[in-house]
């Protein structure tokens, strides 16, 4: 990374340094555990780490689960559980291949499994290649102790383009699955994650379904090192999007207008016909979708309400 760049981060460049002692650290003001699947983030995780290390708030418990790196990064993550006690790695076998979804999903739920605490608050799930800012965890507390009905929350995601850090677009009740705060009555009332595309929209409908707010903060900034969807390509992204909206039980027109609407995007067409082909592949293989005809009616609802310009969960 050049000065350039460096000076364009502003808030992000004191989390990349080496960490202080976590002696006199501002620790446990809120207690929290964080599970990180993370797969072939050797270029990324100990910058991870490192931000993580050098919170204002620490975590009680930090699982990172190897999901079949075939590159450093469980050298990485397990060199830094000998030094730090509560940080902790979970390895699993290579299944030769990314799997969105279902195994992300897999690879949390291991991890949740292997908490060692149980008096926690939240439950955080963080990917292997975000850099935070030093008081990322306890700006983002802040604003759930601001909003006792909010029961997803976190920052908004920023990367680098050209040197200069640029916003993730992102619809506010929507907060990306790469940092995703669960407050744990909330986590409770949803029943665990779906192991499908889709996982992160499913599980904020239907906390929204249950009376719980969600929301992503502006103010708080995380960078994204690896920004959402890159490690895929456009292309496949695209079909891993479609398909996540079919599962997610997606109103027909609302998917038409939401690929018409991308059809303006660069790459130009193909995020439209690479989400009207996720969406078709779904349909004729009869994929499992969201087995709560309750949730997808109140989606439909919601979504059809956008349509209509009226008042709904996006606004």
């Amino acid at each position: 990374m050049n000065e350039d760049s460096i000076n364009s981060m502003g808030d992000f460049v004191d989390a990349a340094v080496e960490p202080q002692s976590t002696e006199g650290t501002k620790r446990q003001k809120t207690r929290y555990v964080i599970i990180s699947p993370v797969r072939d983030e050797g270029e990324y995780i100990e910058e991870t780490i490192l931000s993580v290390m050098r919170q204002t708030v620490q975590p009680a418990h930090w699982v990172i689960v190897d999901d079949g790196s075939s590159d450093d990064t469980a050298g990485i993550a397990g060199a830094y559980a000998e030094r730090c006690g509560w940080i902790s790695c979970v390895r699993r076998s290579n299944r030769g291949h990314r799997a969105p979804g279902a195994g992300v999903i897999e690879a949390f739920e291991e991890g949740y499994a292997a908490l060692s605490r149980s008096d926690w608050e939240f439950v955080v799930k963080l990917d292997g290649d975000l850099t935070l800012p030093p008081d990322y965890f306890e700006k983002c507390f802040e604003q759930f102790e601001g909003d006792p009905s909010l029961g997803i929350g976190g920052g908004t995601l920023y990367h680098l383009e050209n040197g200069e850090v640029r916003y993730e677009a992102n619809p506010r009740f929507h907060v990306r699955g790469a940092t995703k705060m669960y407050r744990r009555a909330c986590w409770e009332a949803l029943g665990g994650l779906l192991r499908s595309p889709g996982w992160d929209s499913v599980d904020e409908v239907k906390a929204n379904y249950l009376g719980w707010r969600t929301r992503s903060f502006p103010d708080v900034k995380a960078l994204h090192k690896r920004p959402t969807g890159r490690a895929m390509g456009a292309w496949s992204d695209a079909v891993k999007n479609g398909l996540a909206d079919y599962v997610a039980g997606y109103h027909p027109l609302f998917l038409l207008a939401k690929c018409v609407r991308r059809c303006a995007q660069r790459p130009y067409l193909v995020c439209s016909l690479g989400m009207l082909f996720g969406a078709a592949k779904g349909y004729i293989r009869r994929v499992p979708r969201v087995p709560e005809p309750k949730l997808v009616k109140y989606l439909r609802r919601q979504q059809l309400r956008r349509l209509a310009g009226l008042e709904t969960i996006w606004r």
